[in-house]
């Protein structure tokens, strides 16, 4: 079996970055896999106490010696986290044909590695499957299936093929414009349960800075989905510290035994959807009365229009 480059993105969370390591190197695969860590460099003006924490982030990738090979890149200046990870997933993946992608405030299952490099290679020359998500929080349960697959990429450990990755695109003006010129944005937005035309506008302005919406896009506009498992293999650990993603914790039931691949029909389930449309929607909603009052808008919405978004989304 080829195992494929594991490639890490830290920057100045050291207790994250080795809890994320420490969780990674429980996975059996992981002696057998190339671990590249991205260190991002020092901002413009950073105080003393921002650069003892990028220091120790470092230290602490530098001892790293669980992995088959660990290979450390350390940016001299700070590139931020889309352009750092734009840039070293290209550089990687070129190099090596596929890749599977961790942020230093991801938690993964022992099992994660063995779904990743399982899917990369069951899916390795399907075309239509743009990438291997890692972090499920829409369909869950003992009742559901052990893979399926949705049309939005993860971005919370997640995998990817060169072919595929080849796709991407950085303009996100152009996105936009070839997202509303193909009349995608009522599918891109989820039906008007989450804005992420808005967000991709944000991203052309330079409000925001992400790659993740820019892959989004780029898998509506080549009609590409996604594969995921249930349970998840990964989940968003929460920090303080973290720079875009404050208060946000994605804690779905990790995978606890081995997952083996079957590999299905290449088309998105009206079940699978079904929960993906509800989760964006409902899940970040704490307030149980807020969270059941969406549930009702949501369930009343899927009765009107259940019909339209089958035949639209060529759902089965």
């Amino acid at each position: 079996m080829t195992f494929a480059p594991i490639i890490l993105f830290v920057y100045n969370r050291p207790a994250n970055t080795q809890r994320t390591l420490d969780e990674l190197a429980k996975n059996e695969e992981a002696k057998f896999s190339t671990l590249y860590i991205y260190c991002d460099g020092p901002k413009e003006n950073s105080d003393a106490l921002q650069l003892s924490k990028i220091n120790a982030v470092r230290k602490i990738c530098a001892s790293e010696n669980r992995f088959k090979e660990v290979k450390i890149i350390d940016r001299k200046k700070n590139l931020g986290l889309a352009t750092s990870i734009i840039s070293g997933v290209t550089d990687v993946i070129n190099r090596h044909g596929d890749i599977i992608v961790l942020e230093d405030d991801i938690r993964t299952s022992r099992y994660f590695l063995k779904f990743m490099n399982d899917a990369l290679q069951v899916y390795k020359n399907d075309e239509k499957v743009i990438s291997v998500g890692g972090c499920n929080y829409f369909v869950l349960g003992k009742n559901k299936p052990a893979t399926f697959f949705i049309p939005i990429p993860d971005c919370l450990g997640w995998a990817t093929w060169s072919d595929r990755w080849k796709l991407f695109e950085t303009d996100s003006k152009k996105l936009l414009n070839s997202i509303i010129e193909n009349k995608l944005q009522e599918k891109f937005n989820l039906y008007g349960f989450y804005n992420f035309s808005g967000m991709l506008k944000d991203q052309s302005e330079g409000k925001v800075s992400s790659w993740a919406i820019r892959w989004q896009a780029v898998a509506y506009l080549n009609n590409k989905i996604t594969i995921y498992p249930n349970p998840s293999v990964t989940q968003h650990l929460e920090s303080k510290d973290a720079t875009h993603a404050i208060g946000v914790n994605i804690t779905p039931p990790l995978l606890l035994e081995p997952l083996d691949i079957i590999k299905e029909e290449l088309n998105v389930k009206t079940s699978s959807y079904y929960f993906m449309l509800k989760a964006y929607y409902t899940y970040f909603d704490k307030k149980p009365f807020e969270k059941f009052k969406k549930m009702m808008r949501f369930l009343v919405f899927w009765i009107k229009n259940k019909s339209r978004i089958i035949e639209e989304n060529k759902l089965v």
